[in-house]
C-alpha cells in the first residue's frame, strides 16, 4: 500500500492480483481527514473515469481534493483503462472485479470509517453511464448514482455517431471498433443486460434510488440528447432524480465545474440512506 497525505485527505493506494480479470489492479482511496475522530462514519462514493483515463484522472485533472475539503466522503478511485464496469463482450469481468472484490475490500479494510450501506457511484461519461447501469442492476449496494455527461446509450449505439468529430484529438469517446470490443455488436447479450430502458422495465430498482446527472450545454448533440431522455425516463419510472444542463462541452473542465453540485448531492443523500 502506497500512502500520501494531503491537506485534507490520507491517499492510499492498494494494488492486488484481480481473480476476476486475472491481472494486478490498483486503486486509490481518498480518506477524510474527519475519519481520524474515533466512531466517525462517512458515507463511500465510488467514482468511475471515463474512456481511456485512469484513477489519477480525478487528481490531475480535477480539483476533486479541494471539493471535497469540507464534505464527509471516503471516495474510492478504481481504473479501466477503455473498458467499462461491466461484464463486457470480451470476457473482462469489470463488474465482477467492483462487486466481488472492490466493494468488499472497501467494506472490510475502513469498516471503522464505513457508514454501512451508504455506498454510492457515480462517473464521467464511461464512467457516469457504468455508475447508473450499476446502481440500476444493484440498488441494494448502491442506492445513489451521480453522473456527468453520461454515455447511457452506448448499448444502443450502432456505427460512429460520432464521425465528423474525429478530427478533434482530444475526442473521449471510442472509435467503433474500440465500442465494438466492449459491447459486442448490435443486438448482442451484453448490449441487452445493460440497456438502461432495459433495467428499468424490469423495475429492480429501489424505491429509495437517487440519481444526479448533469450534461454539458456545449456537449455533442448526441450526448445532450440522451441525457435529457433517460433523465425523462428515470423521472417517469419514480426515481428521484435531479438533473441539469450547465455550461461546458465534453471535457474535464465541464467535470470540474461540475463536481462541487454532485458531490453535495451524493453526501446529502447518502447520510439519509
Amino acid at each position: 500500500m502506497e500512502k500520501r497525505q494531503l491537506p485534507a485527505h490520507t491517499l492510499e493506494t492498494w494494488e492486488w492480483v484481480s481473480p476476476s480479470l486475472g491481472c494486478a489492479k490498483r486503486a486509490s482511496v481518498l480518506v477524510p481527514r474527519t475519519c481520524t475522530s474515533a466512531g466517525n462514519e462517512v458515507p463511500v462514493l465510488f467514482l468511475l473515469h471515463g474512456f481511456g483515463g485512469s484513477r489519477t484522472t480525478w487528481l490531475t485533472g480535477t480539483r476533486l481534493t479541494e471539493h471535497l475539503a469540507e464534505l464527509d466522503l471516503l471516495v474510492v478511485l478504481p481504473e479501466s483503462g477503455r473498458r467499462w464496469f461491466i461484464n463486457d463482450d470480451r470476457g473482462f469481468r469489470y463488474e465482477d472485479y467492483l462487486l466481488d472484490e472492490l466493494v468488499p475490500f472497501v467494506d472490510a479494510r475502513y469498516a471503522v470509517h464505513v457508514r454501512p450501506g451508504a455506498r454510492g457511484i457515480g462517473g464521467f461519461s464511461m464512467g457516469g453511464a457504468a455508475a447508473l447501469m450499476q446502481a440500476l442492476r444493484h440498488p441494494e449496494v448502491f442506492p445513489v448514482a451521480v453522473s456527468h455527461a453520461g454515455a447511457f446509450e452506448a448499448p444502443s449505439r450502432v456505427g460512429d455517431p460520432y464521425a465528423e468529430q474525429r478530427w478533434n484529438r482530444d475526442m473521449a469517446i471510442p472509435s467503433t471498433e474500440a465500442h465494438e470490443r466492449v459491447w459486442g455488436s448490435p443486438g448482442s447479450p451484453v448490449r441487452h443486460r445493460y440497456d438502461v430502458s432495459a433495467l428499468l422495465g424490469e423495475g429492480r430498482f429501489a424505491e429509495r434510488l437517487s440519481v444526479y446527472a448533469d450534461v454539458g450545454s456545449e456537449d455533442y448533440p448526441r450526448i445532450i440528447e440522451m441525457n435529457l431522455r433517460t433523465a425523462r425516463k428515470l423521472t417517469a419510472s419514480g426515481i428521484e432524480t435531479e438533473f441539469f444542463e450547465r455550461p461546458g462541452g465534453h471535457d474535464l473542465e465541464f467535470l470540474d465545474r461540475a463536481l462541487p453540485f454532485s458531490l453535495k448531492f451524493a453526501e446529502r443523500r447518502l447520510k439519509r440512506s
